[in-house]
């Protein structure tokens, strides 16, 4: 019922006491934080947040409504939502519906009413946890504690083959992990055809497609669970250009020998400073993951092409002989900031200069 007393009941032990919004009912979810001011519909319909309970560390959400043209997929993906006040009276010309509403319609339980300044500094401190929100307090967390995201990828990855764009274009297979709209739209954009490939599509599937590149996408879970993709990609490494973000990026170096890690807490938000090692320049980012590339796994694969300036992880890496890249930030992020789109251009390129120079 909404605005009734709500728990959030941690794996640890602690317990918030909230108000309810959006849908009905119980739910347990892996526990974590964003810290994007502004986005909060990317976030909900990003498919990298799969089985996760996301709380959103500014204060106030919800104050622009609910607008589907900024939808990164067609139905939200989170477990669940926490903010500290919701906005009733959103203000926007393109507003269509409540954040509420929204919520309703998809069957997203949400919380609001605690501090989720020290829910937050809680997950920073202790790392990302397990969590559930319940209707009545839990005396036994050993439940909670259970609790894994299983089966990620093929949750969130398209049924069937898709297509968008001119045929005319470069012809990019897009291979869906748990795709953001935006990665689509950005290549479209500049003239490329996508096709849309389940994440079970096998190597010579992609092959037989006769496309010019592959897109490696974003998208949720423990990379290293993607036994299959992996092998996958293995065949396919060196037989045309790749460009890989996010998912796309731990799972490729994955397929070239390196070793992936589950983070304290990760990067999740549109303030993510990253460093290009050649040029000493620094971009401002989206990025959504739990887990990072160990980049000195790599060092006889590739080079390291960006690092995170906060905490030094891996957060980009080339490897001219196979001709491709990858990144572990969201250059197509349609909330912002932009400052790393460019990569389109350069994957772009890396095909033309391919075809060209074969």
């Amino acid at each position: 019922m909404k605005d009734s007393k709500v728990y959030l009941i941690l794996q640890n032990g602690k317990q918030f006491i909230g108000k309810r919004f959006g849908a009905d009912g119980d739910i347990t979810g892996e526990l974590v934080f964003t810290t994007g001011m502004t986005g909060y519909i990317e976030t909900l319909t990003d498919p990298s947040y799969y089985g996760q309970i996301v709380t959103q560390t500014f204060p106030l959400i919800g104050n622009y409504g609910f607008i589907s043209q900024d939808c990164e997929s067609k139905r939200a993906w989170v477990s669940a939502y926490i903010v500290r006040e919701k906005c009733d009276v959103p203000s926007n010309f393109r507003c269509e519906k409540t954040l509420e509403n929204y919520l309703c319609e998809n069957n997203i339980v949400g919380l609001y009413g605690i501090d989720t300044r020290e829910l937050t500094k809680i997950v920073r401190e202790a790392g990302v946890m397990n969590a559930a929100i319940t209707s009545k307090p839990l005396k036994n967390t050993d439940e909670i504690a259970k609790y894994s995201i299983k089966k990620a990828v093929d949750n969130v990855s398209c049924k069937e083959i898709e297509y968008y764009g001119k045929p005319s274009g470069l012809k990019i297979a897009v291979w869906d992990f748990g795709a953001k709209d935006n990665i689509v739209r950005e290549l479209v954009k500049r003239g490329c055809y996508c096709i849309k490939v389940p994440a079970n599509y096998t190597a010579q599937q992609i092959l037989d497609l006769k496309v010019d590149g592959l897109m490696l996408t974003n998208g949720p879970g423990d990379p290293a669970d993607n036994v299959t993709i992996i092998e996958n990609l293995k065949k396919l490494a060196g037989k045309l250009p790749i460009f890989g973000i996010c998912l796309g990026h731990q799972l490729f170096a994955l397929a070239m020998g390196g070793k992936t890690k589950k983070m304290k807490y990760g990067h999740r938000g549109a303030n993510q400073p990253v460093k290009n090692l050649e040029t000493g320049r620094v971009y401002i980012s989206s990025q959504n993951h739990g887990y990072e590339v160990v980049s000195s796994s790599l060092k006889n694969a590739g080079k390291l092409s960006y690092i995170n300036a906060n905490d030094g992880t891996c957060e980009g890496f080339d490897y001219p002989e196979l001709n491709a890249f990858t990144v572990q930030f969201h250059p197509e992020a349609c909330g912002g900031p932009q400052d790393a789109a460019f990569l389109f251009d350069k994957f772009i390129k890396n095909i033309k200069d391919g075809k060209y120079n074969a």
